[in-house]
């Protein structure tokens, strides 16, 4: 039955997970253990309220994409939402194991994305810090630029002159331009005998100034909250370190909220499950999204907006989990327009984009919250399509999501290609949180399209120079160049690179959403909405 494959698709996932999160494996395990240290996911679970879920960010972080750097299993940094305290808390913790902690490309754009998250939605952010440093060797990947290591104490002021609450806990290293992070931090705990911070380790300031003098005379525990007054708690062990942050968290002020509505939830209209088998594994077979709606939101809560009208695009209020919000769905299945024509499902056409943009206006005068459902091919092409505008409508569509100021919470359940992709809230429109189902797939254009296409330019090109290439040799091509394409729009590689926040199980949905709202709640500001010119 089609649950079987897609609930095979999510183990196979699930295994490749487990293994990412040992991180460097049981020996490293084992090596900070011996120092009497926890692990990142250890340190992790031990500040987490008993009973409560630790919705985790970019999991996937750099998967594949150092191997010849021996590898850094989800960019040697967790970061995640949990509840400390009875408080929303975003987690940010050195995996130690993991290169000892050390900064990579990705671990600076995981980090920054964990702080956007906690910016945006006023979430206290607790860092757990045990780290070497820069990665010296990509060095000039990661120190000078706009999204590059500096533009996380950068972040250090600006949250705190939010005041959004910053804890951070050196539980290991803190070297280098790595001090600023828990000393721009609104309050420090350094764990004596472990915890360690300075500019220049011992080595480095014997080598340029002669000096003798071992690390922790030179940045330990006692010297930071006895002499130089840096640090502001001075802890025994992780253990009391993380008891001590729970308290505090428990002591921080009253938060407002935005007050979104939320009722009574609901158990959806259909299980998971059964929503799962109802989603096809052929991802150009038609389907009917509402089979998607109906196994997320509260039975009986979704109110159709312009059902008759602009048929490839489903827009339209629910409740999920209690919370009200306005969801806009590809429609996969073939319908008819208003003049009498078949539609092909998944694409974009004018009178769908008209329809989104009214929609998402709405929602943003009535403050809710919206979720986009992405399984979309692009915008409809071809001389009617040309001629009625399509430009223009997709505009609209693209302004609206782009000037939205309500939370936006984009899945992608499929496709996701082109212009689609931005008109139903991509990464690059700000979404407050990203997921993917396992068979989701990010790109320009789908991999056997844009394989005949580089093709033809490939097989014209060599034509042009007197060259001809034989069937079979036209054909090795082909599948050459969509091998690498569809490498490149397969989830894993989207996740890695952190388009994506997480690959969920098409189960969690439900819960990743209402978590994603009651975080987006947190945050009592909500600007007026304003769009710029609009061709109507």
């Amino acid at each position: 039955m089609a649950e079987n494959w897609l609930s095979e698709l999510m183990d196979s996932m699930q295994q490749e997970e487990d293994k990412i999160k040992k991180g460097g494996g049981e020996k490293r395990v084992e090596k900070e253990h011996k120092k009497g240290k926890m692990t990142a996911r250890e340190r992790i679970q031990f500040l987490l309220d008993d009973d409560t879920d630790f919705h985790e960010i970019g999991l996937w972080a750099a998967h594949e994409m150092y191997e010849a750097e021996g590898g850094c299993p989800s960019a040697g940094v967790v970061t995640g939402i949990g509840t400390v305290s009875g408080r929303s808390c975003m987690l940010v913790a050195n995996d130690a194991t993991v290169k000892a902690g050390a900064w990579f490309p990705m671990t600076a754009k995981k980090n920054l994305r964990a702080q956007e998250i906690a910016m945006e939605n006023h979430l206290p952010l607790i860092y757990l810090v045990d780290s070497a440093g820069v990665y010296l060797p990509m060095q000039d990947e990661i120190f000078p630029d706009k999204e590059h290591f500096g533009r996380i104490f950068r972040n250090n002021a600006v949250i705190s002159a939010k005041g959004i609450p910053q804890i951070a806990a050196i539980m290991g290293s803190c070297v280098a331009g790595g001090a600023y992070l828990p000393i721009m931090s609104d309050e420090a705990l350094i764990v004596e005998g472990t915890g360690s911070v300075f500019l220049a380790g011992s080595y480095l300031v014997k080598a340029a100034i002669g000096e003798e003098i071992d690390n922790e005379t030179l940045g330990g525990a006692t010297t930071h909250t006895e002499i130089s007054g840096v640090t502001d708690y001075k802890m025994e062990n992780d253990t009391e370190c993380l008891q001590t942050i729970r308290r505090l968290v428990k002591n921080l002020g009253p938060n407002k909220t935005a007050g979104f509505t939320r009722h009574e939830p609901n158990e959806p209209e259909i299980s998971p499950e059964k929503m799962m088998e109802l989603f096809p594994k052929d991802r150009n077979r038609p389907y009917d999204v509402m089979e998607v709606i109906k196994g997320i939101v509260d039975k009986e809560s979704f109110i159709e907006y312009k059902k008759g009208y602009g048929q490839t695009l489903m827009t339209g209020y629910a409740r999920i989990d209690g919370w009200s919000v306005g969801i806009v769905a590809n429609q996969r299945k073939v319908v008819k327009s208003k003049g009498g024509e078949m539609q092909i499902g998944g694409v974009i056409y004018s009178d769908s984009a008209d329809k989104a943009a009214r929609f998402i206006m709405n929602c943003n005068q009535k403050k809710i919250p919206l979720v986009f459902l992405q399984d979309v091919t692009g915008f409809m092409i071809g001389k009617r399509s040309e001629h009625g505008g399509i430009i223009k409508d997709g505009a609209k569509m693209v302004n609206a999501v782009a000037n939205s100021t309500v939370p936006k919470i984009t899945i992608i359940t499929g496709n996701s290609y082109g212009a689609g992709n931005y008109a139903m809230c991509g990464k690059a429109y700000d979404p407050r949180f990203i997921y993917a189902w396992p068979t989701a797939q990010i790109a320009v254009m789908g991999g056997t399209q844009a394989a005949k296409v580089l093709t033809q330019i490939q097989v014209s090109s060599l034509k042009k120079k007197g060259e001809e290439l034989s069937e079979e040799d036209q054909a090795a091509l082909l599948e050459k160049i969509k091998s690498r394409y569809d490498r490149q729009t397969d989830v894993r590689y989207a996740a890695a690179r952190l388009w994506v926040d997480g690959i969920i199980d098409p189960k969690e949905t439900r819960k990743k959403i209402s978590n994603a709202v009651d975080s987006a709640n947190q945050n009592p500001e909500i600007p007026e909405f304003k769009t710029g010119v609009l061709q109507v």
